[in-house]
């Protein structure tokens, strides 16, 4: 899997020891979400390209301004997605915002699209999706199919924790994504839930279990 990257940061680990814990509060929940999305952010742009902007000039000399080369946009997917938001948006504040609403229905566990404002055109070159949990793959599938029809160039997908079964199958069908994960969880269930994980993250992050 060359295009799935597990980050290695002890820090991040620890924070996934964390986050696993059942008597977490919500609020715990989205502060280590938040600080998990962080990490996994620093390390989903580090090859971003640069351009040169203008001469500006510090307290003691001239430099060369810099700037992200190329247009992005931020996809959350509906709900949990939206707790990665503040960290990606805090790296990339010149990204655009874009959503998507699906969810995994519970007997099929297929996922089914509820919401979709992209524009008519695709006027980015790049969509960094955002799901903290990837379980069967099929949501991730479907928000991958969507951005690739819309017509943008290139994805990237951030998740916190996910299925090997799921994350396996993702990069053998869209070779060309890359995935920015957490942690690989070995066993699926037959409920769909991946063991041990971290629950259903939208429920644990809005207190709706």
């Amino acid at each position: 899997m060359s295009n799935v990257f597990v980050s290695k940061h002890p820090i991040l680990k620890q924070k996934i020891s964390e986050l696993r814990r059942a008597s977490n509060t919500p609020r715990q929940v989205r502060e280590l979400t938040d600080t998990i999305g962080r990490l996994l952010m620093y390390e989903a742009t580090l090859t971003l390209p640069l351009a040169a902007t203008t001469q500006e000039q510090s307290p003691v000399g001239s430099y060369e301004g810099q700037k992200i080369a190329i247009r992005q946009a931020l996809v959350p997917i509906l709900r949990s997605g939206l707790s990665l938001l503040n960290a990606a948006s805090d790296l990339l504040h010149d990204a655009e915002i874009r959503h998507l609403g699906l969810f995994r229905e519970e007997s099929t566990l297929q996922p089914v699209e509820y919401y979709n404002k992209l524009p008519r055109q695709c006027n980015v070159d790049e969509c960094i999706v955002l799901d903290p949990m990837i379980a069967t793959g099929g949501t991730a599938e479907a928000a991958i199919e969507i951005l690739q029809g819309w017509g943008v160039p290139k994805i990237k997908f951030v998740a916190v924790c996910v299925s090997r079964q799921g994350i396996e199958m993702l990069a053998k069908k869209f070779p060309e994504v890359e995935f920015y994960v957490a942690v690989v969880d070995e066993v699926l269930d037959k409920r769909g839930f991946v063991v041990p994980g971290i629950g259903d993250c939208g429920d644990r992050l809005n207190n709706t279990a």
